[in-house]
């Protein structure tokens, strides 16, 4: 599509409202003192989602703009730089995988060859290192929701061998849609997804067991989002992390299926999809072999290794330097991928997740003009969210400060743009008692803390946050906009959500946003100049790993 030359207006419009000195610097704006300042929060948004920094994809020169321009402002900001060797940015090695060619996905059931289109029908790719991807009339499993959870008493595989197979999964949790006197309600967290409901647990799950490939069933209330949002940005590179083994760890090809086409091979094995989802939400339920169903797939992709950049500063603590706050937001979003119906092809990422950066560096500016703190507070904007958590993974694994001597990781991820409202969503309600710490300070606002009203979107497992939770540090993720709870934050999700429509606008108001992140910042200084460390609730499922490092912790 034709370059839209917003970001020089942007610019010219952010001059011209006295908010920066420059385009290349939201510093010295004169905000008010000590505030989170909702226009600084827009202007930021509109230059990181400008047309300038094409989607801030990982790899890409949209990346190069977007890491250099972050750390710029922290630089501005007279933080110091966290990263390797004294610099800005801590280097992520991953692996890219970009599609070369057509593919060519058959499924031969009921004694018919189908066709099944990639993007239309079903999402395809890989994530093994290697050009060409094959598989040839390969059985098909459907394996009901595809969990292995001893602590639950749960195991949906039975033991069948999976190897060289085509598996089906339910995306979801079995309780999802369970009647609440059903022996499976609540096995796992009702309405809310689990860990085992993500996909991305179901596509390991599968590696581990050695099928050839795996499709998880797209059902839009299950998924929490519709199909198109997933078939947009289908035709962009994929990412992963650097894999010791990856043919043990990846299966040969990966993706989704919408519910019709899946219904379809079931049909043709004499099967119906409702019975068999219906029986895989017992936990009897063992894997079904769809009796002369096949399926075959071809397809090119090229692979390479590169390496994308977390973006880290920090203000060293006065006392107890070596325990440290940390802050973080993902920078990344979509890069150049398939273009809409009006032929725009930037997924610019304004709502997710250019906002989560802007209340982080609202944040540095906040704490960057008050007196230093106890303890070192830490501005991290995480490299390739999107892709799976890479940048948070990579740190979790090579962590820059000790993960047992961080006291809390604060996550922000997409803030809706609209005014303040009387309730704080809070991803993750209950599970540490870091809540009760905002509970107090929101209610001297006479603002109360919810928990989310889309708990069947996982998002407590979809955000940075979560790779530093496995490792026992506790989160908080509060202040998130697209939950599914309003009219707006649904009209995101169906219309813009991981779309090229997802752009900034100079009507938006961030009143709502900044009032969130104020709190945000009040919480986090209680803890910077403090000596508690929030915990995980009694028998959470990070309790455990965070205990064991208790000694660290005065």
């Amino acid at each position: 599509m034709p370059h839209r030359p917003q970001s020089r207006r942007l610019c010219l419009a952010v001059l011209a409202a006295g908010l920066v000195s420059g385009c290349a610097s939201m510093s010295g704006t004169g905000a008010e003192d000590g505030r989170i300042d909702p226009a600084r929060l827009s202007a930021t948004v509109s230059v990181l989602a400008s047309d300038d920094f094409e989607g801030r994809a990982p790899t890409t020169p949209g990346e190069d703009k977007t890491v250099a321009w972050i750390a710029d402002q922290f630089q501005a900001l007279g933080l110091e730089p966290a990263g390797d060797d004294g610099g800005w940015y801590q280097t992520v090695p991953i692996a890219r995988f970009v599609q070369d060619g057509p593919a060519v996905i058959t499924a031969r059931t009921g004694g018919e060859t189908l066709t099944l289109r990639r993007g239309a029908d079903i999402i395809a790719n890989s994530q093994r290192p290697q050009n060409h991807i094959t598989i040839s009339d390969a059985p098909v499993v459907f394996a009901g929701y595809g969990v292995s959870a001893p602590e639950r008493d749960w195991d949906d595989f039975k033991g069948v061998d999976l190897r060289g197979k085509v598996v089906l999964m339910l995306v979801n949790d079995p309780d999802f849609e369970v009647a609440s006197d059903n022996p499976t309600a609540d096995r796992f967290d009702g309405r809310g997804m689990t860990y085992y409901g993500r996909w991305v647990y179901k596509f390991e799950e599968a590696a581990r067991r050695g099928a050839a490939a795996v499709f998880v069933i797209h059902e839009t209330e299950a998924a929490g989002y519709p199909w198109t949002t997933l078939q947009n940005s289908s035709t962009a590179p994929g990412l992963d992390i650097v894999r010791a083994d990856p043919v043990a760890e990846r299966v040969l090809a990966q993706g989704w299926i919408q519910q019709a086409r899946a219904a379809r091979l079931m049909s043709g094995a004499g099967l119906d999809y409702a019975t068999l989802k219906t029986a895989a939400q017992s936990s009897d339920f063992r894997p079904v072999t769809l009796d002369g169903v096949t399926m075959s797939l071809d397809f090119g992709q090229t692979f390479d290794r590169q390496t994308t950049r977390n973006v880290v500063a920090k203000l060293t603590g006065t006392i107890r330097p070596d325990e440290t706050i940390l802050y973080g937001a993902h920078w990344d979003a979509y890069g150049r991928a398939a273009p809409n119906a009006a032929g725009d092809d930037i997924y610019n990422g304004a709502v997710d997740n250019a906002t989560g950066v802007a209340a982080v560096l609202e944040l540095a500016r906040l704490y960057a003009e008050a007196p230093r703190t106890e303890r070192t507070v830490m501005f991290m904007a995480w490299a390739a969210e999107e892709a799976g958590l890479l940048g948070a993974y990579h740190y979790a694994a090579n962590p820059l400060v000790p993960l047992e001597t961080t006291v809390v990781n604060v996550n922000m991820d997409s803030l809706l743009p609209g005014p303040a409202a009387p309730e704080i969503v809070v991803i993750g309600y209950g599970k540490t008692d870091a809540q009760d710490r905002l509970a107090r300070l929101a209610a001297a606002e006479a603002r109360t803390l919810i928990p989310d009203p889309a708990p069947q979107v996982g998002a407590f497992y979809r955000s940075d946050h979560f790779p530093l939770a496995r490792m026992g540090v506790p989160a908080l993720f509060a202040a998130a906009g697209f939950t599914g709870a309003t009219e707006a934050s649904r009209a995101y999700v169906s219309d813009r959500y991981h779309q090229p429509t997802d752009d900034w606008s100079p009507a938006w108001s961030m009143e709502g946003a900044a009032k969130d992140v104020q709190l945000l910042y009040a919480f986090g200084r209680g803890l910077a100049d403090g000596d508690d460390w929030p915990a995980w609730a009694p028998g959470n499922e990070f309790e455990a790993v965070r205990e064991a490092s208790a000694a660290s912790r005065r």
